[in-house]
């Protein structure tokens, strides 16, 4: 019994919890509202995942990632990706030293902790496929050289959902390196209100100037391994299969989630856990993270896509569907 009277102390996630309200009270100063897409942003973090960030113009997805950049202490790259964007132009490429006679390897904007990738379906292919291996392995292989990323290395991409004219669509491959796609949805009357009010308050005052660097790489590194310590029992392992089978049976789904989804949730869960303040995954945790986590990497039957049912909608049906472990 004194075992259990201890079992939410096994790990300490003072440190953590207290770095989590300084990042939200920083990105607070700036952002209004988004409270789902700032969590999300948090737990990909900690979770040591990729996140693709999908709105309209002018939801405050860019921002969002810059500020959540600039509230840690780590380095922070920004890449725009056009049509005419190379592979070269992101990874980096070996330039001739005259002096040396030698090639020598000059980086791209990818090497940094952070990056922010701003519609990444405006690039071709080619220049989309240049980050498969970075954000799976985080390296990258140039001229039979490895490349290692310094850790923390996190991706942040947005894409709009709206405009489809001269955008390359992200192959299913590429959407399921992402740990998450969150959906950012118009501020309601009382958040626009307050939005106008801020900016006027500003007097043309730069908005991000406000912002303090809080949480230094070791600290990050410190957080994302706690989160792994994280307990989650074997009948909640169950319970994530469960789901994820589900998607591969559904006859509503013409692709169900693959095992890269079973651990993304897994990851996530044991995040939202640590940052509810426990050390263990609930039930709970695991239907936060089922949304984010799948809608992605399922893709609808044409037949009912037609009928304008949407990934979320067969997700959370799903998600009733199974019994939740008791």
């Amino acid at each position: 019994m004194e075992d259990n009277l201890d079992f939410k102390n096994r790990i300490d996630l003072t440190e953590l919890l207290e770095g989590i309200t300084l990042i939200k009270n920083e990105i607070g100063k700036v952002i209004v509202g988004q409270k789902g897409m700032i969590d999300l942003l948090i737990a990909s973090i900690l979770a040591n995942g990729h996140s693709l960030i999908e709105g309209v113009p002018g939801v405050a997805k860019t921002i969002s990632a810059k500020l959540l950049a600039k509230s840690l202490d780590i380095d922070f790259s920004r890449i725009q990706f056009t049509p005419d964007l190379m592979p070269s132009d992101i990874l980096g490429t070996s330039v001739f030293n005259i002096k040396s006679s030698e090639f020598e390897f000059k980086q791209g904007p990818i090497f940094s902790n952070m990056i922010l990738i701003d519609e990444i379906n405006r690039a071709p292919a080619k220049t989309q496929a240049a980050l498969f291996e970075v954000m799976e392995e985080r390296q990258i292989t140039i001229d039979g050289n490895k490349f290692k990323m310094d850790l923390p290395f996190i991706v942040l991409a947005t894409q709009n959902p709206v405009e489809q004219e001269g955008t390359y669509r992200l192959p299913e491959a590429q959407l399921d390196r992402f740990l998450f796609k969150i959906d950012i949805d118009y501020p309601n009357l009382d958040e626009e209100i307050e939005i106008i009010n801020r900016e006027q308050d500003l007097q043309g005052a730069i908005k991000t100037d406000k912002i303090t660097s809080h949480l230094t790489k070791k600290q990050i590194a410190k957080f994302q391994d706690l989160v792994n310590q994280v307990i989650i029992e074997a009948h909640l392992v169950k319970y994530i299969a469960d789901i994820i089978i589900n998607t591969r049976s559904n006859p509503f789904l013409y692709l169900g989630a693959s095992p890269r989804a079973s651990i993304a949730i897994l990851k996530a869960s044991k995040a939202f856990a640590a940052m509810g303040g426990r050390d263990f995954v609930t039930p709970e945790d695991i239907k936060q993270a089922a949304i984010p986590v799948l809608q992605h990497r399922v893709i609808v039957t044409p037949e009912r896509e037609m009928e304008g049912v949407t990934t979320k909608q067969i997700i959370k049906q799903i998600i009733e569907a199974v019994e939740i472990p008791r």
